[in-house]
């Protein structure tokens, strides 16, 4: 508790959302849930005391991150055969299937599941929301980090449904509405985290290969997707692969870049933005502050981080009262500046919940801009400020749970939202265009290109 006190001292988001009295009341109950856990040596409970004691943050960057455990936490946490043999969306409430790994056939795309071993889809998603984490009330966020797509090694719904709602057997039952209408009962096989990751469709973050893709439709619309930008474990020089596709895109019609499952990662849109931009532009348009100058010697041998000038972040920073310290020069944003070789097509970018870091940035920034058209669904993170710029990875004694503690919390110049940003052209996905396989959203992308 002292360790987690420490820490959430720093925490630049511990009173965006709560009030000392609520985040007194929140961690007087994980300490009795924590504790507990540690009593009965059970791992489980502490890990998911710890997720909700931080998801009551509403900052999108503070969790027991999946990644960044100890090989016994996360391999006595998250590989268990109770995984579902599927791709999913949530749609609202609804489980909608997008890609079936039964090996059967028995779930086309557009199935969607009623239940998961009699229990009504959308209780499921109640039950484990308050433990995902996400930037204030952006639930739509939420909801997005619950699909499993086969984009990431450790799926958040797989997580906290193999901790909380894990088959009786090795098999699940479910209810399902078929694409035609019709009502079914199938059962399946409880899938293990090797299987779910041979599902997997994304390049893994350490692979040296491209992962993004271009190319150039008949209509002569060029396409860049881009489903992440975190490139600190790789060797591809993504810098000149964009450069190169960003010279090719001078002669199309126009270009869409889709980041609608690109959580954030580095600032790679600002390789793009400059290519458009004929003034400087900021990807953050907020101010930025940090709680302490020095890491507090109590939580200092407990945190970690790849920057060791995070240690004395605040350190030449101007007091702004209130426990708030202004961030120095050498940690402050950066302007995008505009590059030599502009870009005059028209360009669109494709958008959606996921998006809540540096995508968040750039979409900020592309707004602000004027150069940039955004279709697709609302964003995630929050029009109020997020956290984030630097961390301290946060192990727990006596667990050995580690959390990640973001250490800026940037703050808008005058009141915003509780909301993300919305785009230009609402374009929402539906389980029928799902089941279709068609993309609305790029279709409505291309057809104002075509008309711009």
């Amino acid at each position: 508790m002292a360790v987690l006190r420490a820490a959430l001292a720093i925490h630049p988001g511990r009173d965006r959302y709560l009030s000392p009295a609520e985040l007194a009341r929140n961690l007087d109950r994980f300490a009795q849930d924590y504790g507990a856990g540690l009593d009965a040596g059970n791992l489980d409970r502490c890990y998911l005391a710890l997720s909700r004691l931080l998801a009551t943050l509403r900052c999108g960057h503070s969790y027991a991150n999946f990644f960044n455990q100890s090989d016994a936490v996360a391999k006595a946490l998250f590989d268990r055969p109770t995984r579902l043999p599927f791709h999913f969306e949530w749609i609202g409430a609804a489980m909608v299937v997008t890609a079936d790994h039964t090996g059967t056939g028995v779930l086309p795309r557009g199935t969607q599941i009623t239940a998961v071993n009699g229990v009504p889809s959308g209780q499921i998603l109640a039950r484990l929301m308050p433990y995902v984490r996400a930037d204030g009330h952006n639930d739509a966020k939420r909801r997005s980090l619950l699909g499993v797509r086969g984009n990431a090694t450790i799926e958040t719904f797989d997580v906290f449904q193999g901790l909380l709602l894990p088959p009786a057997t090795g098999r699940h039952a479910l209810d399902a509405i078929l694409p035609d209408g019709r009502r079914t009962q199938i059962e399946v096989p409880a899938i293990g985290l090797a299987a779910r990751r041979a599902t997997m469709i994304r390049l893994p973050a350490s692979s040296d290969e491209p992962r993004w893709s271009y190319q150039v439709r008949s209509d002569g619309i060029a396409v860049l997707t881009m489903p992440d930008w975190g490139m600190w474990n790789s060797k591809w020089n993504w810098r000149s692969w964009l450069a190169d596709r960003l010279d090719d895109a001078a002669h199309a019609r126009g270009l869409i870049i889709d980041i609608r499952r690109n959580e954030g990662g580095d600032d790679c849109g600002d390789q793009i933005l400059a290519r458009l931009v004929d003034r400087d532009v900021m990807n953050w348009p907020f101010s930025s502050r940090v709680r302490f100058r020095t890491v507090p010697a109590s939580l200092a041998d407990h945190v970690s981080t790849w920057d060791d000038s995070y240690r004395h972040i605040g350190e030449g920073g101007a007091d702004l009262g209130h426990g708030w310290i202004s961030l120095p020069q050498t940690h402050a944003p950066q302007p995008v500046r505009p590059d030599a070789k502009r870009l005059t097509l028209p360009v669109a970018a494709l958008i959606g919940p996921a998006n809540s870091s540096a995508t968040f940035g750039f979409i900020s920034a592309a707004r602000a801009s004027g150069k940039i058209t955004l279709f697709g669904e609302p964003t995630g993170g929050n029009r109020r400020g997020i956290n984030g710029g630097g961390f301290f990875f946060t192990r727990l004694p006596g667990s050995g749970i580690e959390f990640d503690l973001p250490l800026i919390g940037y703050f808008p110049p005058t009141p915003q939202p509780d909301a993300g940003i919305m785009p230009d052209h609402l374009v929402p996905q539906t389980a029928a265009t799902i089941a279709a396989g068609t993309d609305p959203v790029m279709q409505a992308a291309a057809a104002w290109i075509a008309t711009a």
